[in-house]
């Protein structure tokens, strides 16, 4: 059954008026008609599933038949990417919300070439959240991934609130795997550097904010792949990804 993300204040009431982007779809591009189900979500844990029907002015409604709420079964993931060249953050952030990513955190670093202020930076943020919606809509994922406003280092750091810290560097030799083979964390932040990689300052002032140093291995991993990798074995340890909870 399709699914559609809806703003919250909309499933305070049996029929939902369907308007924007979501209208849209359902009418001019899937071309759906009277009598058929949707799933209708509010990006938070809540479902709807609905009835589409008539609304007498040629335009859709939504009858809420059923509501539920889902949990979200990923390992709470938050992703701190420092902002790559062109159009790498978008895909970053549809893989990344493919694999559970809980929360982005865009970051502007000594080496990250991007520069985002004003009004692009607003109609940047839009578009990602766009994006992360529609990845979430179509792997079938209830809750969509926060994605936070770009910000410095210190901003980025002083918001971040997991207490298991992680920051993906080709000096360090100390791999992944020494610091996951203990107790399960509850959840996890990780930082994956720009393109030219991050200054040792950087790296000293992170590690003074509780984050540690990790290897990924002998290969050195693109800025957009890097996230992406861990963002993998984190699910497979610690979250859902080959347990029966994400077999469709």
């Amino acid at each position: 059954m399709r699914r559609f993300f809806l703003p919250s204040h909309n499933f305070d009431y049996m029929e939902i008026p369907l308007t924007g982007d979501v209208l849209h779809h359902l009418q001019n591009v899937l071309r759906l008609e009277s009598e058929v189900e949707v799933l209708l979500q509010d990006g938070r844990g809540l479902v709807c599933r609905c009835r589409l029907e008539s609304s007498g002015t040629k335009k859709l409604k939504a009858v809420v038949l059923e509501k539920w709420r889902e949990e979200d079964t990923a390992f709470p993931f938050h992703l701190i990417q420092a902002l790559p060249k062109m159009e790498k953050m978008e895909w970053i952030l549809q893989k990344g919300t493919e694999m559970g990513v809980r929360e982005f955190s865009p970051v502007v670093t000594k080496r990250t070439i991007p520069v985002l202020k004003g009004e692009r930076k607003k109609t940047r943020l839009l578009r990602w959240r766009r994006i992360v919606e529609e990845a979430a809509r179509q792997c079938g994922r209830s809750w969509v991934p926060i994605v936070n406003e770009p910000g410095d280092l210190a901003e980025v750091l002083l918001a971040c609130r997991e207490k298991f810290r992680l920051v993906c560097w080709e000096e360090e030799s100390r791999p992944l795997v020494d610091l996951l083979s203990g107790q399960a964390p509850l959840d996890a932040a990780v930082f994956v550097g720009p393109e030219g990689g991050l200054e040792k300052d950087e790296i000293r002032f992170l590690e003074k904010s509780g984050f540690q140093a990790v290897s990924l291995g002998p290969r050195i991993l693109r800025t957009e792949t890097a996230g992406f990798a861990v963002a993998v074995v984190f699910q497979y340890l610690f979250g859902d990804m080959g347990s029966a909870l994400s077999a469709r």
